[in-house]
Formats: C-alpha cells, structure tokens, sequence
C-alpha cells in the first residue's frame, strides 16, 4: 500500500518512521538469492567438452591408467574452479549498487536534524542536503538554493544539471552546488538506482565468441573418434585379433585422439593474457573475456572520461571586439598557453578585463596539489572552475583577484534569467558589477548581433557557451538590474579530448573495429566529437535518444548517438548483436551498467562508479580507450594461440586415427599398442601443448580486419591444413612402418617413435611470426626436447620398452628416425611462407 508523502517542516517523527519502515521495507537494493555451489559446478561439468574429458577420465580408470586419470581430472577440476570463481565475481555486480548509496543520511525526525543510515529512509522522510552529498533516495525539492546536481552516473550528462524547488533529484546524484531539502518520495528497489538494478538483474551475459567457437568441434571431434575407433576394432577382430585387446584399443585411441589438454591451454592462454593485460592498465574480471576481445567488431564508447579528458577548460574565448583566442592546457593545470592565429602571445588587456570578469563572477576555486594528490583539483560548479582555470592561465592570481574586489552583493544564478550577477567593492572607490550567463540573456541582438553569430558556431561545434559583461560605478549598483553593463566577450567551454584519442580511432579503424560514441550529452556536443575523432563526416547524421525509439536502419548505420537514456543503450547493443556484430561497451556509471553486462565485453573505467566495475569484464585502470586497443591485441593472440593448439593437436590425433585405420591394409593387424597411444598422448597433448599457449603476438597481429563472429574456430583454412597435417603424419608413419617391416626390423617401435617425435615437430612448425626482437617462446622449446627425449627413451630404457610394448632400436635407426620425423614440421612451415 502506498505511503502518503506529508510535506512537513518539522519531519516525521519516530514511531511514524518505524511504522512506515515496517511497511514498505529499507531503503536498500534487494539482491537476488545466490546461487548454489553445486549448480555453479553443475554448470561447468555440462560444457560439452568438458563432458567429453569426464567420459575419458572413465575410460582411462578402466583402463587402470592412472597417470592420465589425474591429468583429466585434474585439468577438469581446475577449468571448473576458475570458472565458478569467475561468475561469483561476476555476479557481484548487483550487490555493488549498495557501494554507491549514500551510507548515511541528514534527516528531521520529531523536529531535529539526525544522521541516520540511509538505509533507513522512509518515504515522507525530510532530507538536508550541502554541496558534495550523495542523494540518499529519490526526493522531490522542498527548497532549493543555488543547486546543480551531477547526475552522469545516472544519465550520462557531463554537465552539472540545475534544479528548483518542486523538481525532483534521484537516488545516486551528487549535489555539486547549493544546499537543498527534500522529501522522499521513492526508496530502494522504486528509486532510480532500484530501477537500474532491475536492467541488471534482467540482462544475462551471452556466451563468449570462444565458448561458443570450442563447442561445437569438441562435439565433432568425440564423435568421429568414436566412429573410427569403432571401425577399427571391427577391422582387428576380423584379421583375428583377441576381442579384448581390440576392445582396449578401440578406447585407447579415442582417449588418444580427443585433444584433453585443450581446457588446459584455453585456460593457461587466458591466464597468460589476463597477467599481460594488468601490466598494460587493463585488469581482466573473467577469463574468457580476454579472448572475447580479440572477437570484437564493434566498439560503443561513452564520451565522458574516456574519449574526452573528463575536465571542463575554456577552449576559445571572443573579446567584445571580435578577437579570436585559442587557449591550452592540461586539466585544471593553471599553466597553458594563450594563441591567437596559432601563435602564442602575451594575453592582451581585453582578455584580462573578460577573464577578470569571469573569475569575479564565480563561486568556484582550484585546489592546489598536496601530499601524495599531484594534480590540481577542482571545487564547485565545473563550468565555474573553468573559468577560474581560464583566469590564472591569462596570468592572473584568483585570490589576489578577489581581495582585492571582495563580493558585497549577488543576484544568484536564475533559470528564469539565466545569469548570474556579482557587486564588488574597488580598491581605488567605486564599484564593479561582473554578469555572466547565457549569451541570448546578456548580449542585446542589436548591438551584439556579430557575438550572438559567434556564440552559435561555439555552440555548433559542441562548446558550452558563456557571454560575459562587467561595468564600473561610483554608486552601489542593484544587482538584479545593474546599470550601463558593457559585453566583455565570450567564452567557449568543452571537454577536451584525450591526448591521442583520434590516433586511437584511427588504430581500431586500422583494425576493423568499429568505434560508436554513445552519450547523454547535447547532440552538437556529441557531433563535435565525433567530427574531431574522425568517426563523423560531413553528411552523417547524429541519432538522439530522446527524438524517439531507434530502429535498425539508424544501428546499422550511426556511429554516434546522442541524448541516450540506459535502457536505449541496450536496444542498440541488442541490435548490432542481431547483426552479428561482437560489441565491446564502455561505461563509467550507473546508468552504464545494464549495458556493460549484456555486451559481449563489458569495459569499465577506473575511475567510474563501483557498480560499473562490477558489471563489466574488463576494468581499465587509467581510463584511456587506447588500452583497450592493446587489449585487442592481446586476445587476437590469444585466439591465435588457441588456433595453433588445434592445428598441432587435432592433426597429430587424424594421423593416429588413420594409422590405426590403415595399418591393417598394409599387413599390420594392430599398428601401435594401447600403452603406445597413451604414452603419445601424454607426451604430445601435454606439457608442449600447453607451452602453445604462450606464443608471442604475429607481427601483423593489429593491422587485421577482425575474424567473422559466425566463422568457426577451424575456419579460415585450419581445417584444411589440420586434415593435411594429418595425412602427411600419417603418411610419413605408415611409410615408415612398411619399410622397416620390410628390413626385417621391429616396424612398430619404428612406428612409435616416428610418430610422436613429428607430432613434435609439428609443434615447432606451428609457432608464431613474431615481430624482430620479441622475446622467443622458451617454455615451448623446453617441453619439446623434454618430450621428445622421453618418447625415445621408449625404445631405449629397459623398464619402459617392458611397460609400452616396444623393442629397442640402434642408434643409426634412432637418427633416421629423427630425420624421416623432420619432414611434417618442415612441409608444414614451407606451406606457411
């Protein structure tokens, strides 16, 4: 039942506030029931490749291996950790929003001001706000003076908005200016943040382009293992082989032939990347997003803080007499330059009397580093702070400025006007009355037609837009209607772009990747950004949120959008995922949430709001889209990587498959022995395999259109070249075999150490084309000559040739061996030039 808001001065007393907070519960965000632990594992164990290695785990107890039942269920068991790890942090994202309400609240209870936790507010509740407080819940303005609420966590808007008496201030707005009470009106899951968190709650990240990629081929390739081995056991006991030993090396070859080792290497190349990536600012929430990124066609950027330096600065300022002057500078940084006609030049006495005029009429000031704070700090309205930036950086110290014209009297900030008016009192007599504002509210369209003309193509090329006038007395003038005000100029205020953002554009075009620019600030603001990154040209259009529902023509074809409201954001990512596109979405605030968790990559800012870190896959530490370019990078090698395990894998598991499948055609009943298989496979599918996994990035690894999000992980040609691996192996084996066979020595021994020493070989075939100079992959060589000293020891060591079923070969044989097993590896990198 709904609670009757009473507007009263004096607040709601005790027992009325318990009795509404029985009623309608705290003013928190309900999280949701947590997921069992079993059905997180649950979860993992049904991955179809996953499944596939329980089954072979089975077999290999059966078989009574026991070395590689720990390797199978031991690399299950840890693929299954990490992953029940990764989605509990992931579902954190909800529980964050209690991170970013107000911990406590100012309220009047039985008459007094009390601090009580915001949690329990009730509708009703009468809230005192001062500048800096975080709205504790959704309140309707009982009296408001002077305030501006930044609502960029909730809506995007980069610039503080004003708000009167009567008009309503949500949950999770921070008050920048002014002081306000309130009455509650909406508390927990009703209030702005409840609301976003139902977006969240509601949007359930899709699978990864990898998990969606591996599972299909996992289930291809059980099956046609399956398949194989089935024929081949039926071709041994008809050429009159015991039924039972068929029967073992039917299973052996399918546990031989299945890549087991492939969760180890997806998981050990994340692993990899993800350290990679936080040594680059980029600190990886889920493994598998790293990879994701590699997948990605479409990136949708947010401007605030991430294209745009987040800081508000005078960028071009117009004195009465029509100058034109470009100012420089880094943040709140007093240092910077004046130019005009891009030169430097020493700030001329019109500009002095317009920054003077600016900084006067002002409430803001800058807050000087100290202790382990190396930047200057903004405090107050950030248009303010501008201003007073824009001040110092024309060689004028703000307090000596202000001392000596102290403020007697003030006409604040009016909407209905739109300026603002100061009187100070001079040093030498007389006074000074300083106005800025809108400049339709102080310039006069007939003496300052050519300004107005000015302050349309600021305000055409995304700058906000401030006239201001000052005038000189020897009464005390009226603030609200000061006499004789002379135009001083204008001055056009914006948020920088980040040094290198359009270099940073033009490297995701190189790439293939798309970039959007998705904001809630003003469509001229948007357009002039997208124009100076270059994602704009003269005949695009810039889509606005608030103009309407978007359709899929405008998603299919808008690189920027406008006045965006959260649930729009999610309309487009939905619709660009329909496309087939794999979008990767920035976002810093709550509003951005939503939209982070149901990308395909989420990417949070640092910097941002605590929910969004939550929500995302991948938090930036120092906020720069640039970093997120390396990311890219990184999991296209990844992927890359991933690729090269199947290619060495799956080929060298055809060549057994196909041994096994012809040998009898040739006069070997039985080819190689189950121990033999399984002994290839430990040494093949293991410690080199994973080694695979740490390959350095190809040269060209960013100068690639991004794969085909439809395309298979054995598209673009692997296929092909994994089938004709896996003839050659097979090939030079079987020949192998015939002739040894023929020369009257042990042909399966011959066989053995054929066939795994080339898998190897094949190994170091596939590694990367890395740039000159990148650090070579050691790990690879290592495991390599480790295995292949062990798959001859084989035939050497006495213990082992009695447990694998081999003779031993002389050293002659041994070399050519070696030298017939050199000639995959070699065909296969020739191919590769």
């Amino acid at each position: 039942m709904e609670t009757t808001v009473v507007p009263a001065t004096g607040g709601l007393t005790t027992e009325e506030a318990a009795e509404r907070l029985a009623a309608n519960g705290p003013n928190t965000v309900a999280a949701p029931a947590p997921r069992r632990i079993l059905g997180r594992i649950g979860r993992q164990l049904a991955d179809p490749l996953v499944a596939l290695l329980l089954a072979a785990a089975v077999v290999t107890t059966v078989l009574g291996d026991v070395p590689d039942t720990v390797v199978i269920v031991l690399v299950v068991t840890i693929n299954t950790l990490i992953g029940v790890v990764q989605e509990i942090r992931a579902d954190a994202a909800i529980a964050a929003l209690d991170q970013l309400a107000a911990p406590t609240a100012r309220v009047v209870r039985d008459g007094h001001d009390r601090i009580i936790p915001a949690a329990e507010l009730v509708r009703g509740d009468l809230v005192r706000l001062e500048a800096g407080d975080v709205v504790p819940a959704d309140l309707r303005l009982a009296d408001a003076q002077r305030t501006s609420f930044d609502e960029s966590a909730l809506t995007g808007e980069s610039v503080p908005v004003h708000r009167l008496s009567g008009e309503e201030a949500g949950s999770g707005t921070v008050l920048t200016t002014g002081r306000a009470t309130g009455l509650v009106t909406r508390t927990g899951a009703d209030s702005s943040l409840g609301r976003i968190t139902a977006l969240v709650a509601r949007t359930k990240p899709a699978p990864t382009p990898l998990q969606r990629r591996i599972a299909s081929p996992g289930r291809v390739l059980g099956i046609t293992a399956v398949a194989v081995s089935a024929v081949v056991f039926s071709l041994g006991v008809l050429a009159g082989q015991p039924l039972t030993r068929m029967a073992i090396t039917a299973v052996s070859l399918v546990v031989a032939a299945v890549p087991e080792s492939l969760p180890a290497v997806v998981t050990l190349a994340l692993a990899l990347g993800a350290r990679r990536m936080a040594r680059t600012r980029a600190i990886p929430r889920r493994l598998h997003a790293v990879e994701t990124l590699g997948s990605v066609t479409v990136l949708a950027s947010d401007k605030t803080g991430t294209l745009t330096q987040n800081r508000m600065s005078v960028q071009q300022a117009i004195t009465a007499d029509g100058m034109d002057y470009t100012l420089t500078g880094s943040g709140y940084d007093p240092a910077g330059e004046v130019r005009h006609q891009g030169q430097q030049v020493e700030p001329p006495e019109d500009l002095i009397l317009l920054a003077r005029a600016g900084l006067l009429c002002n409430d803001a000031s800058l807050v000087p580093p100290s202790g382990q704070r190396t930047e200057w700090q903004p405090a107050g309205d950030p248009l303010e702070v501008a201003l007073v930036t824009f001040a110092a950086r024309c060689g004028l110290d703000p307090a000596t400025e202000r001392a000596a014209a102290p403020r007697i009297a003030e006409h604040p900030f009016d909407q209905s006007t739109r300026r603002m008016t100061t009187v100070h009192q001079l040093g030498a007599g007389g006074f000074l009355a300083a106005c800025k504002g809108a400049p339709e509210s102080v310039l006069d369209p007939d003496t300052d037609a050519a300004l107005l003309g000015a302050a349309a193509e600021l305000a055409g090329e995304g700058l906000r837009v401030l006239a201001v006038a000052a005038a000189v007395s020897e009464t005390e003038p009226d603030p609200t209607a000061p006499p004789g005000l002379r135009v001083a100029g204008l001055v056009g205020i914006g948020d920088p772009l980040r040094p290198g953002a359009r270099d940073t554009a033009a490297a995701f075009d190189r790439s293939g990747v798309r970039l959007l620019l998705i904001t809630g600030d003003h469509p001229a603001t948007a357009g002039a950004i997208g124009t100076q990154l270059g994602i704009l040209g003269s005949g695009d259009r810039v889509a606005v949120g608030d103009a309407g529902p978007l359709n899929t023509e405008d998603i299919a074809h808008t690189r920027v959008y406008a006045r965006t409201q959260p649930d729009q954001k999610l309309d487009i990512i939905a619709g660009l995922q329909q496309r087939g596109e794999v979008v990767a979405m920035t976002g810093d605030g709550v509003n951005d949430a939503p939209a982070l968790r149901r990308a395909d990559i989420g990417v949070a800012m640092g910097g941002g709001t605590e929910v969004a870190r939550q929500a995302a896959d991948l938090v930036l530490v120092d906020d720069n889209l640039a970093t997120v370019a390396d990311a890219i990078g990184e999991g296209r090698r990844i992927y890359d990587n991933i690729r090269r395990f199947l290619r060495y894998a799956l080929s060298g598991g055809i060549a057994e498959l196909l041994v096994m499948l012809i040998g009898p055609l040739l006069g070997m009943p039985l080819a190689l022995l189950p121990a033999q298989l399984l002994w290839i496979n430990l040494l093949t599918h293991g410690i080199p395999g994973v080694a695979l996994g740490a390959e350095p990035a190809e040269a060209d690894v960013l100068r690639r259109k991004p794969r085909s999000p439809q395309e298979s992980v054995l598209g673009d040609g692997l296929l092909a070249s994994i089938v004709a691996g896996g003839l050659c192996l097979a090939a030079v084996v079987l020949a192998s075999g015939v002739i040894a066979d023929h020369a009257g020595r042990p042909w399966q021994s011959v066989m053995f150490v054929v066939l795994g020493l080339a898998q190897l070989g094949v190994a170091l075939a596939v590694r990367a084309k890395a740039e000159a100079g990148t650090p070579r992959n050691w790990s690879l060589l290592g495991a390599v000559a480790v295995s292949a000293l062990l798959q001859v020891a084989g035939v050497v060591l006495p213990p082992l040739q009695s447990l694998l079923g081999t003779e031993p070969l002389t050293l002659p044989e041994l070399v050519a061996c070696a030298a017939v097993a050199v000639i995959p590896g070699a065909a296969l990198r020739l191919a590769r030039r």
